[in-house]
């Protein structure tokens, strides 16, 4: 009797015994299994915020690549109209002198003229000094027609800035160029050559 009462003791032990491993077994189970899941949501998350990270990073990075995009623009386009003024202040320059100078030229054409002119009707004038004073009005129009053409032709040859001077037999010619080819230099001797009847060895041609 104590023998099956023993037995059944030791059955009742192993039982628990196994009943214990069993839950320990499951307890350890299901936490290995909530750290994992943790471990996963952890570096879920992780990846997640690096994303964002780099999505902020590039959108970053665009904007101050837009913004350098538009300093390098604004600077160049600072440049260029830098450059644009100091080419139309120097053009407003030359266009000035150049107005100013056939003015001026003109004025002491007219000049002369209405001087012969009181020569020509004076009631006091000689014949020969009538005659001298129209010579020279005939002289100084067709010199100022000439120059007009020869100006005007000039200007077809891309030189819109030009003047002419004539003294006598010498002719000078001052074009609005940084610098003239030989080419261009020998159409503007031949015109005006041809058109103030003047010998090359006469001609002057200077740029300004």
């Amino acid at each position: 009797m104590n023998f099956f009462k023993k037995n059944q003791m030791l059955i009742y032990v192993v039982a628990l015994m196994l009943v214990v491993a069993g839950y320990l077994n499951y307890t350890s189970t299901q936490h290995d299994l909530d750290t994992t899941i943790q471990a996963t949501t952890s570096a879920e998350e992780l990846n997640a915020t690096k994303n964002i990270g780099d999505a902020q990073l590039v959108s970053s990075n665009t904007v101050t690549t837009e913004e350098n995009l538009s300093n390098i623009v604004n600077t160049e386009n600072s440049v260029v109209e830098e450059e644009s003024t100091e080419t139309a202040s120097t053009n407003t320059t030359n266009n000035s002198y150049f107005t100013k100078s056939k003015l001026e030229r003109d004025t002491m054409y007219s000049q002369m003229i209405e001087t012969y002119e009181k020569v020509l009707n004076g009631i006091n004038s000689l014949e020969t000094q009538k005659q001298s004073a129209a010579e020279e009005i005939k002289k100084i129009n067709d010199t100022k027609n000439s120059i007009m053409i020869a100006e005007n032709l000039i200007t077809t040859k891309g030189f819109s800035d030009n003047i002419i001077f004539v003294n006598g037999e010498s002719v000078s010619a001052i074009i609005g160029a940084e610098e003239l080819s030989q080419e261009e230099i020998s159409q503007i001797q031949n015109i005006l050559a041809r058109e103030l009847n003047a010998k090359i060895e006469n001609i002057h041609i200077a740029i300004k």
